[in-house]
């Protein structure tokens, strides 16, 4: 821990700084907390309190590109690019025949079986491409997950996630009826849809950044 949390440089109070200060809120310290808990410190020899917080992640989404140039090489070198560039587009043709699958059964009453089985496969699908997407963020930016580059894609990932995974249950355990599942269902499918949309956007970053990069001069030629 950073000597600095006891002793205040200038004088001022450190408890009033630790409530009023930037980067040292209470929610911040939660933030710093749950970082530490998932993603080791990938600077062996660091000291001092190395937690992230919300403070410096919007300095880091602010101040670097969403890929450094050796994070670029990285990601165009790896093989789980084109795996997640696979899965991706699979996991929405299969959600829009779930979708209106869905649609069919709460509308007419019929189809349940087939409406759940789509279900079923489109969870697999979203399971399949987290693994491979958190091993993609790994390779890439050297942690499994929440990389300052897709923090919130991430978070909201978790969010899908765990809105599939709560249906699955459902449907496991026997709890509800099946129109109540499925309203479940179309709860995960509507936060799919907005984090697919975050990383549709994200890719747009990423490919004005790539064309950015390619048209300026090398270092020391003029452009």
């Amino acid at each position: 821990m950073s000597s600095s949390v006891f002793h205040s440089s200038d004088g001022e109070n450190p408890r009033r700084d630790a409530s009023l200060g930037g980067g040292n809120s209470l929610l911040d310290r939660g933030v710093g907390a749950l970082f530490d808990a998932l993603v080791a410190c990938p600077w062996s020899a660091h000291t001092g309190d190395h937690r992230l917080t919300l403070k410096s992640l919007r300095v880091l989404r602010a101040s670097r590109p969403l890929y450094t140039p050796e994070e670029r090489a990285r990601r165009d070198a790896t093989p789980w690019t084109l795996v997640q560039g696979i899965l991706a587009p699979i996991q929405f043709i299969a959600f829009g025949i779930s979708f209106v699958l869905v649609l069919r059964y709460l509308w007419t009453g019929e189809g349940a079986a087939a409406a759940t089985l789509s279900i079923l496969i489109k969870t697999a699908l979203l399971y399949l491409i987290m693994v491979t997407g958190a091993v993609w963020e790994k390779v890439v930016f050297g942690r499994y997950l929440f990389a300052p580059a897709f923090f919130w894609e991430d978070v909201f990932s978790m969010v899908v996630l765990a809105l599939h995974t709560a249906y699955l249950a459902t449907v496991l355990a026997g709890w509800g009826t099946p129109a109540e599942q499925m309203a479940i269902a179309l709860a995960a499918y509507a936060a799919y849809v907005v984090n697919a949309a975050q990383f549709v956007w994200k890719l747009r970053q990423a490919r004005l950044e790539g064309d950015k990069t390619a048209q300026s001069p090398p270092d020391g030629v003029p452009a």
